[in-house]
């Protein structure tokens, strides 16, 4: 069984659904944008739902951990028994064990694109997303203990705490890895999303790649949404994409809760220059 898997690995709200669209753009070269309910074909993600009904034979409870990890193998080889030489595999999974489960086994995985975004800015798309409030989700991305809860659409996922998570995906594998960040491919995104294709092995076109990063750009998908609706959007949320700026914490975040994201990941906010944001 091959080695196919590309992780496509982020804490939520980091920016994962951006790359998607990106590489789907990328991949596709059309010279419309893509339509965002079509991105999915990419790229399937580990907590799809009906995946684990299929491989189990009947409907199970999507937040029973122990049943989840029973048959999260069987989901991963089934995405690798296509026998590609690539899976884009979308997760916000830990890079850990789960109840003695490994979540991102190395045997399927052929890389991982790791992509961290400041959990200042991080927390209040996360407050959201998930229908809570700002402080309730502070204290979430600062536990060990966080996950999300299953629904209808996916079974539930192991995050731990933000630091935690990131320095999971960071440490060293057997496999090569990309860690980015989420400001950088705002900032410079020729450069960051040619390095995304460099790592994948995808040779890099430069007229094709301007293309892509404009057909994935935040006003077209907030264009597409707006019209169309994402169905990746959660239920308590207004919109999926709403701002994608850096530095929105600054006028939008409590001076109290921003010091305790700080005290809760200064290390690892510091080894990635968030503290000086």
């Amino acid at each position: 069984m091959k080695k196919s898997i590309i992780w496509l690995a982020s804490y939520p709200k980091s920016g994962n659904t951006w790359m998607r669209i990106f590489l789907a753009n990328y991949l596709m070269n059309t010279k419309e944008p893509m339509p965002i309910n079509q991105v999915h074909r990419f790229g399937m993600g580990d907590t799809i739902a009906k995946t684990y009904h299929m491989v189990a034979g009947r409907q199970i409870d999507v937040n029973d951990p122990a049943q989840i990890l029973t048959l999260r193998d069987k989901v991963l080889r089934g995405i690798v028994a296509n026998n590609a030489d690539v899976n884009f595999v979308k997760t916000h999974n830990i890079r850990r064990d789960a109840f003695g489960v490994q979540l991102i086994p190395e045997q399927y995985t052929r890389s991982s694109i790791y992509i961290l975004r400041n959990p200042l800015d991080m927390v209040l798309s996360y407050a959201r997303h998930h229908d809570l409030s700002v402080e309730q989700a502070v204290h979430a991305i600062g536990h060990s203990d966080n996950a999300t809860s299953g629904d209808a659409m996916a079974v539930a996922t192991f995050l731990g705490s933000w630091s935690e998570h990131v320095n999971s995906w960071t440490a060293r594998a057997s496999y090569p890895q990309l860690t980015i960040r989420y400001e950088d491919l705002l900032a410079e995104p020729e450069e960051n999303f040619a390095n995304v294709l460099n790592h994948i092995g995808i040779p890099v076109d430069e007229e094709r790649l301007k293309r892509a990063i404009k057909h994935a750009s935040f006003k077209e998908v907030k264009k597409q949404e707006k019209k169309h609706g994402f169905i990746e959007k959660s239920a308590a949320a207004e919109s999926f994409f709403t701002s994608g700026k850096a530095g929105s914490w600054k006028s939008e975040l409590a001076p109290e809760l921003a010091e305790q994201i700080k005290k809760d990941h200064r290390a690892t906010m510091k080894r990635y220059g968030y503290l000086d944001a």
